[in-house]
């Protein structure tokens, strides 16, 4: 599919991944609705892509309030009578170690990337179907595909993604509805800035790793070829981190040794 011209709705697009996204999918006359929490942010994003009101709509969206789910739904129908794909690009990471992390960041984490995630696929998907047609486009993460530490429920959050979206494709697949998972590397954002410690307060500092990431613009340019393509799966990043990808896959006892030593923050 060309995405030009299309109705793109774009969660976590008040920075990193997702306001490149943004300047992405309007080089491609996208109508784009914009959805984070913080609205100044995202009319900032707004004004740099030069986006008109009638091509777009600001809708802020806090994946831990699913309730408000289907108005914000309603919102994006009444502004532009359809929607054709939805990249569902929020959410938030970890630095602490499992033994020290309090129950409470892991269920925000599971809140904030799985069930929030998950809450609006389901709000969608209703609609997509009736039409038959339409694409579910989510960030996930390498570590959706390999655990590493100081990420331990943000990782379980990762692995829960590709489990329901490749479960949900086989479902849908005669409906006409494409599912693309995206699973970067570290790119050079600022995740791990608000990344949660062990009690819950941010990091507040780059690490090295994402620090010595690929460009946010590059992975939004990598996701827009892959949606364009119907990728089942999109890998982007640095070297390092696809190719532990394929370690794990086929020498699992190396890898498990490997991530041990890696430095990963």
């Amino acid at each position: 599919m060309k995405l030009e011209n299309k109705v793109v709705w774009v969660t976590g697009a008040s920075s990193g991944i997702g306001e490149n996204l943004v300047y992405q999918l309007t080089k491609k006359n996208c109508k784009i609705i914009l959805s984070a929490r913080r609205e100044s942010e995202l009319e900032r994003v707004k004004k740099q892509a030069q986006l008109s009101d009638e091509d777009s709509l600001i809708l802020p969206l806090d994946m831990e309030k699913p309730e408000s789910f289907q108005y914000a739904f309603e919102q994006v129908l009444n502004k532009f009578q359809k929607l054709e794909v939805l990249i569902l690009n929020a959410g938030i990471s970890q630095r602490s170690l499992a033994k020290d992390t309090i129950l409470e960041v892991d269920k925000k984490l599971m809140n904030v990337n799985y069930i929030g995630t998950i809450a609006l696929t389901k709000t969608v998907l209703p609609y997509f179907i009736e039409k038959k047609n339409g694409h579910l486009a989510v960030v996930t993460s390498v570590t959706g595909l390999y655990g590493t530490p100081w990420r331990t429920s943000y990782a379980a959050s990762k692995h829960a993604l590709h489990g329901f979206f490749d479960a949900l494709r086989a479902e849908v697949h005669d409906e006409n509805i494409q599912v693309t998972i995206i699973a970067p590397g570290f790119v050079k954002t600022a995740i791990s800035i608000n990344a949660l410690t062990a009690d819950g307060t941010p990091l507040n500092q780059m690490d090295e790793g994402q620090a010595n990431g690929i460009s946010a613009e590059k992975c939004a340019n990598d996701i827009i070829n892959g949606i364009e393509k119907n990728k089942n799966l999109v890998l982007t990043g640095g070297f390092k981190e696809i190719f532990g990808v394929y370690l794990k896959r086929f020498f699992p006892g190396i890898f498990a040794k490997m991530i041990r030593k890696l430095k990963v923050r």
